[in-house]
């Protein structure tokens, strides 16, 4: 095989994701196999057997705490119904269906979640008092995210 044509073979291989190529010319065989298995520019840490992680100090314990309960909103929680995109009003600039402090009454439209190219409104479960808003406008949702707080 000509040697200029082994040159472009193996430039080829180096410039390309090629990890190895083999031509048959003839009675020729020529094999050319990239020596680094792992690319140039990806890094590989890994944490030698024999080492191992120092124990972390514990932290003090506190003298006399009471238990910590978990913060509970005060009112009924509206619930998303699917999973979807959130809308507080009906169209970007128009004024939003409720804000904090408004009062609904069951039936209500609270907010509009998109699911499939589909709008889909979310009525109140509950009369009382929009005491809190839980997600922001364009926000993904989840199936069974809180939406709003109403007492």
């Amino acid at each position: 095989m000509d040697l200029r044509k082994l040159k472009t073979l193996i430039d080829l291989v180096a410039e390309s994701d090629i990890a190895e190529l083999e031509v048959t010319e003839g009675e020729g065989k020529v094999r050319i196999v990239k020596t680094s298995a792992v690319p140039q520019n990806q890094v590989v840490m890994m944490q030698p057997q024999h080492m191992q992680q120092a124990p972390m100090p514990a932290a003090a314990a506190p003298i006399a705490s009471a238990p910590i309960a978990p913060v509970v909103p005060e009112g009924n929680v509206v619930k998303s119904p699917m999973v979807g995109t959130f809308y507080r009003s009906s169209a970007p600039g128009s004024a939003p269906f409720v804000d904090i402090g408004k009062n609904v009454n069951v039936g209500d439209t609270l907010c509009i979640i998109e699911a499939m190219k589909l709008l889909n409104e979310i009525e109140s479960d509950f009369s009382g008092t929009i005491k809190q808003i839980l997600v922001e406008n364009g926000q993904p949702v989840e199936y069974g995210q809180p939406l709003f707080i109403v007492g």
